[in-house]
């Protein structure tokens, strides 16, 4: 197994030095890409500075704010032009504690190879530390919402704590992927679903961030709102098309 693990960054120049020596400490197996969409606050040239101090980091420098599931995907495919096994989601802000992917890891390399690990909240032994209960109810509820149309067997669908299968990528049709923002988890859950993938969850602890701000916001609560009635509305009118027509007249 050759894992790497992608941060991506946008204005986290607080955050980036404590997580890149958490994560080479956890995992110094691991390589780690930081891929910045071009940060205003310092956060590429910080990350040009500890990739130039450690062969094992290394950094994709994008030419805007462009979202993160366009990071992701840069990201997956420069795994894709070397000789990486698995690719790792996760935070820039320490709400994902690196400390947990040497059980994350290990569970990916079983052999009955998981094309999607998932670092789970809401399965037996996850939590949410420092977030407000209103908070996290939100969360839950918008996870089951997404379930409940998508029909898709996992308990934290939007989930960013992450590892594929590189070669099960590989097989996808990435461009395939529409979501540029935070809906782009949902969107790929769906396509690993799909695609016949494994999926698998392992409980995590998911901590308030501990530097910066977030990210999240009503625009992005909308755009899931959105996307999934969407998308939940043409899953559940195939499964009636399928199910008409093998009820059909029979001869």
């Amino acid at each position: 197994m050759k894992p790497l693990v992608v941060i991506p960054t946008y204005n986290e120049v607080e955050s980036l030095a404590p997580i890149v020596a958490r994560t080479r400490a956890a995992v110094p197996e691991a390589e780690i890409l930081v891929a910045d969409d071009d940060s205003p606050d310092g956060t590429g040239e910080l990350a040009d500075r500890l990739a130039a101090e450690d062969p094992a980091i290394h950094v994709l420098h994008r030419e805007g704010k462009e979202g993160l599931g366009r990071a992701y995907v840069a990201a997956f495919r420069w795994a894709m032009e070397r000789d990486f096994t698995h690719v790792v989601e996760m935070d820039a802000d320490g709400s994902h504690r690196p400390e947990h992917l040497p059980l994350m890891l290990e569970r990916a390399a079983m052999s009955d190879a998981p094309a999607l690990v998932i670092g789970s909240r809401y399965v037996p032994g996850g939590e949410m530390v420092g977030w407000p209960k209103s908070r996290e109810l939100l969360s839950r509820a918008g996870n089951l919402y997404i379930r409940a149309w998508l029909g898709l067997p996992v308990s934290d669908v939007t989930a960013g704590f992450r590892i594929y299968r590189l070669d099960f990528l590989r097989s996808m049709d990435l461009d395939a992927v529409e979501s540029k923002g935070y809906f782009f988890q949902t969107d790929m859950t769906a396509a690993v679903r799909d695609a016949g993938g494994l999926m698998v969850e392992m409980p995590i602890s998911f901590e308030e961030r501990a530097a910066g701000e977030s990210k999240l916001s009503g625009s992005i609560f909308a755009e899931s709102l959105l996307r999934t009635t969407k998308m939940g509305l043409a899953y559940r009118g195939s499964q009636i098309r399928e199910a008409l027509s093998r009820s059909g007249p029979q001869e």
